[in-house]
């Protein structure tokens, strides 16, 4: 992929609907997607699950779209649901695209029939029961609600049994009428495509849609810190999530906590990974950074078996708490800029895969960002800033809890 041929297009439909590309004349291929400006942290208790479980709905379509429609267009297809957005998307082939723009947005106005609700609430409570026989899944999902201290971030994606069962087709329906606006969704193109017919077709189809006023409440987080046990029997692993306070989306900084994070312990050639992977004694250990809007965090997870827990989890929390003590070297530092700097780059070698770094940016931040101002932002960012995100001691107010057979 190169920079220098890459073109950024955009505008805003007369309904509040914006329609961004980054357009390649080199890509083989097209990646599309309609990002919906909601997701968990948008629930109340009385519909908690309900972005998800709409997510699946709407591919249950209407009277004029059926699912089968996308393989008939030869397409890669899914949709996805976080805390902050609902994702649905598609790859083609590039003279495919008006036809996958065509049945991405009739997927956008479902009928949410009572039939198919009802089926598909049987769907997402055996999901919900699936993940709870993975620990690390079921582990994660109490963590982070305990983590967040009932902000909204720490709301469940799935949802609860009781919640989704108790669930109605109007509430979804109310739920849908109430964040699914035009001026709180994006239509992103990424790949070759012809600008003026994209943006016309997008007019047509999607340009008579309803406008209406949506917002999202960012309350202050108050994070909880302390150290907890779970304890089942069943289990022969010891598995443990870890949380520390990070940085906004919105805080130049995020690049900087990222660096940080890979440099303890994102994968091969991370602090933890020497430390604790490669001398056999856990089969994970690991740390991230998640950048988030009004709030971020530090999450780690370690996984180890249960007789040598207490030594591995010590020396787990040891290499964190080194890092923040004594820093981070130059050479960690660069290596950790050259390591991520390569991960955005392959991801962008497809349509698809630089698609949703740049739409989501944008639908956050309100910018575009090329890939080369995106890889020269992390190779730019100083270990001074760093430094500077371990002068505040995050890791002084952490969370940690374990899932295992014993305490």
């Amino acid at each position: 992929m190169r920079g220098e041929n890459l073109r950024f297009d955009g505008a805003t439909l007369a309904n509040g609907l914006r329609v961004i590309g980054e357009h390649n004349p080199n890509a083989a291929t097209t990646g599309m997607g309609y990002l919906v400006h909601t997701g968990s942290r948008d629930e109340t208790p009385e519909v908690a699950g309900v972005s998800h479980f709409l997510e699946h709905m709407v591919f249950k379509g209407n009277e004029r779209y059926i699912n089968r429609t996308f393989d008939e267009l030869g397409a890669e297809y899914n949709a996805f649901t976080s805390e902050e957005r609902t994702v649905y998307f598609g790859s083609v082939v590039a003279d495919r695209v008006g036809a996958l723009l065509d049945v991405l947005s009739e997927l956008m106005r479902p009928s949410l029939r009572q039939a198919d609700f009802d089926v598909e609430k049987k769907v997402i409570l055996e999901e919900i029961a699936m993940y709870q026989d993975r620990p690390s899944r079921r582990l994660f999902e109490h963590a982070n609600e305990r983590f967040w201290n009932s902000h909204p971030l720490g709301n469940s994606v799935l949802g609860s049994t009781k919640s989704v069962s108790d669930l109605s087709r109007d509430q979804m329906k109310a739920y849908f009428d109430r964040r699914y606006a035009p001026g709180n969704v994006i239509l992103a193109v990424a790949g070759n495509y012809d600008w003026d017919a994209v943006l016309a077709q997008a007019t047509e189809r999607a340009g008579q849609w309803p406008a209406f006023e949506t917002h999202r409440d960012y309350p202050a987080a108050s994070t909880f810190a302390g150290r907890e046990e779970i304890v089942d029997a069943n289990l022969h692993r010891l598995h443990a999530a870890y949380y520390a306070p990070g940085v906004a989306v919105e805080n130049p900084d995020r690049y900087a906590a990222s660096l940080l994070a890979s440099v303890i312990g994102a994968g091969d050639g991370s602090r933890l990974y020497w430390q604790l992977v490669d001398k056999g004694l856990a089969d994970n250990a690991s740390l991230s950074h998640e950048a988030q809007e009004g709030a971020g965090s530090f999450v780690g997870y370690v996984s180890t078996d249960p007789e040598r827990a207490d030594a591995v989890l010590e020396e787990y929390l040891k290499v964190i708490k080194d890092a923040q003590e004594h820093g981070i070297t130059p050479d960690e530092w660069r290596r950790a800029q050259l390591r991520t700097a390569t991960g955005l780059t392959f991801r962008a070698e497809t349509p698809m895969g630089r698609l949703m770094s740049f739409a989501t940016n944008y639908q956050t931040l309100g910018e575009y960002q090329s890939l080369t101002e995106l890889v020269n932002e992390v190779m730019e960012t100083p270990l001074e800033a760093g430094a500077r995100l371990l002068e505040a001691r995050p890791f002084d107010r952490d969370y940690l809890v374990t899932l295992g057979p014993k305490d």
